[in-house]
């Protein structure tokens, strides 16, 4: 008696207990929730064992968004203006941006599609597509990576997995029963009257080998009106242990469990594609960062150009009183400063735009506080371009950015679901197998009928016989006979089933392998991409350079040649006219250096991009993104402020 109880107890907890839907699901879940800042959902809290029960069955609450800013934003706010580095700038792009905060759902989504392959569900697709960055207002949006086809695995193939938790599944039925009898020699009554309770209840489990186990009790309550019945009434029991194993298709975890692998890549798919929202959203701010330091430059040197229109104006206006110049001359003036007056006018408006779109994407609410919409971005830091550039070889950029790039290692993983796919395809292919065992113990319990009185007459007869004492009991009799294993029942055997066709597994077979080939080649289509990326960004750095390079000797020979009419002036070889001409040629300069320094910055964030080391060179952790929260201290703001380019 007690062997059987143990070997029961430890097939019932073998039962209820499975790696693969259990502690694998734990795991990965609370290791995610502990690092991520968006909180994973709940269950409400339920007290004592009924409530633990219950916990699967109630519905988790996800928490509420958190549309707060940092408080690094107040830190960096001084008498109404923002003082922001590019460091600064990084880091409230890493924890107030938006398109990263909706990013962050997607591991969640992904934790939550592993928790539903681990049941024994399809794994959903993951999510790789990255939302493009802002804009500056007069330039086109950074790029977010490769375009072009995607083709997402068709991991839906194959030999259908069941569920992988196990249940309890249980019946009760109570029936009344008249049936008339043609003759009364069975049942000793013209009008058979039963009445029937049945009750059943099992726990079964489908094992990632491809095992299938039922371990179920049922019990039969018959009263009835049968004469020739020698108990009444009478109740049976039975305990069966069914096991079902598939030998061909079906068999084996390679097949049951790559729903959970393909979830498990699909996860590490998805902390890819974040990294690469940081690496897109990143590479936009900075770009956004250097166009607002140009913009403020170009306002500079625009007000430079309507002051040596105003000295041109003024100038001219002395000879014509003079009679040395045209008035026409006056008129031209006039119209000179009016352009550069428009001209200024829009670098101003500019600077207002792009300082908007920047606060837009360095907040979780935008400009909808007003203090923020009437705050200016002072940016202190400026453009350096340094005076030796490192010379990386081609061949290593292009093989640094074949590792680093996120989007590279997406499609890599893809392709391995695609794989596995193809293996839950070729399993299909295979006839159905199945070695199938039942072990049950029965048992009977019952109330002796009386014998009838003739009994005394007639011993002999066949009405007579006693009824056997051992079965003389209640439902505990019954069930104390099923566990002592008195009456057991054996069968084992095998099923087997074999498609003649078997056309929609050599479909399903055909469209896996076609997938992976699309995916193969895209694969290659994208390495090709990454390459041209790379070249294109080696040299749009080398042509910002060499650029810049031969601005900053125009504008040495301009104010050489300022210089030069100056002294040509002050000696009485040339007039005022002719130096504030070249004045205004300086002007013309210093906006051509502006231009190239931008140009420069931008082609320097674009190399980073195109070779996978935006997160390496601006000291970036990918932890802190996902947690939304950046360890390092808000910059030291300047106890001098820069000249305030716009009015309040």
């Amino acid at each position: 008696m007690y062997p059987v109880r143990r070997y029961l107890a430890l097939l019932c907890a073998l039962l209820v207990w499975n790696p693969a839907a259990g502690f694998a699901a734990g795991d990965s879940t609370e290791a995610a929730a502990e690092s991520s800042a968006i909180q994973p959902p709940v269950a409400p809290p339920r007290h004592g064992w009924f409530g633990r029960f219950l916990t699967p069955y109630e519905p988790k609450r996800v928490p509420p968004v958190h549309l707060t800013n940092s408080s690094r934003l107040e830190a960096l706010m001084r008498a109404g203006d923002i003082y922001l580095s590019i460091r600064d700038a990084i880091a409230l792009t890493l924890e107030n941006n938006l398109d990263i905060e909706l990013q962050r759902y997607g591991e969640q989504i992904a934790d939550v599609n592993l928790l539903h392959a681990q049941a024994g569900g399809f794994a959903a697709a993951a999510a790789v597509g990255v939302i493009g960055g802002p804009a500056s207002v007069t330039g086109a949006p950074a790029s977010t990576g490769l375009q072009g086809l995607i083709v997402l695995p068709d991991t839906q193939l194959g030999f259908l997995v069941p569920n992988l938790d196990p249940a309890i599944v249980s019946s009760a039925n109570w029936a009344h029963q008249t049936t008339p009898q043609s003759s009364n020699f069975v049942t000793g009554t013209a009008a058979l009257i039963q009445r029937q309770d049945t009750s059943n209840v099992a726990v079964q489990q489908y094992f990632p080998t491809g095992t299938l186990v039922s371990l179920g009790l049922a019990n039969n309550s018959i009263n009835n009106n049968n004469a020739r019945a020698q108990f009444e009434p009478s109740t049976t029991s039975s305990l069966t242990l069914n096991f079902t194993q598939h030998l061909l298709q079906g068999f084996g975890p390679a097949i049951n469990d790559r729903q959970i692998r393909i979830a498990r890549n699909n996860r590490e798919v998805t902390d890819l594609t974040f990294k690469g929202q940081v690496i897109a959203t990143v590479t936009a701010v900075m770009d956004l960062y250097w166009d607002l330091v140009s913009y403020q430059q170009v306002v500079k040197v625009q007000q430079d150009a309507v002051a040596a229109d105003q000295r041109l104006y003024e100038n001219n206006q002395k000879q014509v009183e003079v009679g040395t110049l045209a008035p026409i001359e006056v008129t031209r003036a006039e119209a000179q400063i009016a352009a550069d007056q428009q001209a200024l006018t829009v670098a101003q408006t500019n600077v207002l735009q792009q300082e908007t779109i920047l606060k837009n994407a360095l907040t979780r609410n935008g400009v909808a506080s007003p203090v923020l919409a009437n705050a200016h971005i002072i940016p202190t830091d400026r453009i350096q371009v340094p005076d030796v550039e490192a010379i990386t070889p081609i061949q290593d950029s292009v093989a640094l950015a074949l590792s680093a790039r996120p989007e590279l290692a997406q499609f890599r993983i893809l392709i391995q679901n695609q794989e596995i796919g193809i293996k839950g395809a070729r399993n299909e292919l295979l006839p159905t197998l199945d070695f199938v065992a039942s072990f049950a113990n029965s048992g009977l319990a019952g109330t002796p009928v009386p014998l009838p009185a003739s009994c005394a007459a007639t011993p002999t007869s066949s009405q007579c016989i006693p009824p056997n004492g051992y079965f003389a009991g209640g439902f505990g009799s019954a069930i104390g006979q099923v566990f002592n294993r008195n009456f057991p029942t054996y069968s084992a055997g095998f099923n087997l089933t074999i498609p003649l066709r078997n056309r929609a597994a050599q479909a399903d077979m055909i469209t896996g392998q076609l997938n992976l080939r699309q995916q193969e080649v895209s694969l290659q289509k994208m390495e090709n991409q990454v390459r041209v990326e790379v070249q294109n960004a080696v040299i749009a750095l080398q042509q910002a350079r060499a650029q810049y390079q031969a601005a900053v000797k125009a504008l040495r020979l301009q104010q050489a040649t300022v210089d030069a009419e100056e002294k040509k002036l002050a000696l009485g070889a040339s007039t005022t006219y002719n130096v504030i001409l070249t004045q205004r040629d300086l002007v013309t300069a210093e906006s051509n250096l502006v231009a190239a320094e931008s140009a420069y910055a931008k082609a320097n964030v674009e190399s980073n991009r195109s070779t996978g080391q935006t997160l390496n060179n601006n000291d970036i952790s990918i932890d802190e993104a996902f947690r939304g929260t950046v360890s390092r201290p808000p910059s030291q703001i300047p106890d001098v402020p820069p000249a305030q380019i716009l009015p309040h």
